[in-house]
């Protein structure tokens, strides 16, 4: 057996070429064989400890599995100066891309590692106040770049530094290329110093049509996913540059505002009646406030003495002074509104299209299906009861409005006709 092992070796001696090929198969089976065994044992073996483990879901960024390409690589370089008759060049070549490409992987490892850094970090409860994402995006640019001088310099077999020393020359250059990541990193330094958005923030940037939460903070652009649930990719810089708004001092502070007018038609704003006012009595938000208001009118009505006696130079109550304290007294008992912060029913400077009548309140939530339906309920109540002070919503006439003019003026114009006619006789 060894007598035949040795003849066949004696006979591959004979043919150097040969020989080479055999050496480099072997080679390349070796490779493979070291590659298989780390990743189907080792790498294996590993990922089965991190799925038992708290953190399996880290096995997910592959940081080992690069990390293993670097065997059939190391044993690719160390076996090829072995190969017999191969020349210098080849094995020349061999070595620097096999250098170069343990070094890509080790730059892809620390980039994976860096995002396993920014998945711990989140886990943290005070994460999304200061994301660090951006950071580590910058870190991981510095790691590419690194690795790509280094790549460079391993395949044309050249020192680093002669390719570093030509990077002066090159600075305008790359500041030019780089320009919009270093705009957005000092837009992110700024942004996270000066703690103006926060993943989970309700942010409103109407030029950039972005109207809903920050769902992630990175180094070139900011995600928003508005409320019909799209997604829009805001530029970092442009929130150091543009105006937007943010929501979270509304959300922080447990109430949200509620700005809205009923603009009444003018012309059904009059004086009350005694009738009218004992009608009003019915109503128990609003029988003490007319009490201490027809006492109050009477004592000053006393003051003018015989003047006093002309109604023009009285003070009397009126329906929409009554309504405005009713407004006030019905919203301020209203279940879902906040009681401490500012509360004005007022009226506004009379426009063309009525007089606005605004009530200016927080709610007690900041959710937005409860306020809008506490919103929603405080004005169907207060349209609905109008017409019991004699008031009337302003509206601009519609059709249905036409259509009774038109009615009504059809009605009239036999009586037009036979007054002109009498007229005409006469």
């Amino acid at each position: 057996m060894n007598d035949e092992f040795t003849g066949w070796l004696d006979w591959l001696g004979a043919h150097p070429e040969l020989q080479t090929l055999v050496a480099c198969a072997a080679l390349i089976f070796a490779a493979w064989l070291a590659n298989w065994v780390v990743k189907r044992i080792l790498v294996r073996g590993v990922y089965h400890l991190l799925r038992h483990a708290r953190d399996a879901q880290l096995q997910d960024f592959g940081v080992i599995k690069r990390l293993s390409n670097i065997v059939p690589a190391l044993v690719l370089s160390i076996g090829v100066t072995a190969i017999p008759g191969l020349p210098d060049a080849a094995v020349t070549v061999v070595q620097n891309v096999c250098g170069g490409f343990i070094v890509l992987t080790i730059a892809l490892a620390l980039g994976a590692v860096l995002e396993i850094v920014n998945l711990l970090y989140q886990r943290r409860t005070d994460a999304h106040l200061h994301p660090i994402k951006g950071y580590l995006q910058v870190v991981k640019i510095v790691v590419y770049a690194i690795a790509t001088i280094l790549i460079i310099a391993t395949l044309i077999d050249r020192s680093p530094l002669i390719l570093l020393s030509g990077l002066g020359a090159m600075a305008a250059v790359l500041m030019l290329i780089f320009q919009d990541t270093l705009l957005s990193l000092v837009a992110s330094v700024q942004i996270s110093s000066n703690d103006l958005i926060r993943v989970g923030d309700w942010i409103e940037m109407p030029q950039l049509n972005a109207d809903g939460f920050v769902i992630d903070i990175a180094l070139h652009t900011v995600k928003v996913q508005n409320w019909d649930k799209t997604i829009t990719s805001v530029p970092t810089k442009r929130f150091i540059s543009d105006s937007f708004k943010n929501w979270r001092g509304m959300q922080e502070s447990g109430g949200r505002r509620i700005k809205r007018s009923i603009f009444l038609d003018q012309q059904s704003v009059h004086f009350l009646s005694d009738e009218e006012c004992k009608h009003l009595h019915r109503f128990s938000l609003l029988d003490e406030y007319l009490v201490e208001k027809r006492r109050d009118i009477a004592e000053w009505n006393a003051k003018l003495a015989e003047r006093g006696q002309e109604p023009v130079n009285t003070r009397r109550v009126t329906n929409i002074g009554t309504f405005r304290a009713y407004v006030e007294r019905y919203v301020r008992s209203h279940p879902g509104i906040h009681q401490d912060m500012t509360f004005i029913v007022r009226q506004l400077a009379p426009t063309a299209d009525g007089l606005p009548l605004e009530i200016y309140c927080f709610t007690s939530t900041v959710n937005w299906v409860p306020y809008e339906a506490i919103q929603s309920d405080i004005f169907d109540h207060l349209l609905s009861i109008l017409p019991e002070f004699g008031l009337r919503v302003f509206q601009h006439p519609s059709g249905a409005d036409m259509r009774e003019w038109r009615g009504s003026s059809l009605e009239l114009q036999p009586l037009l006709t036979t007054d002109r006619q009498a007229m005409a006789e006469s």
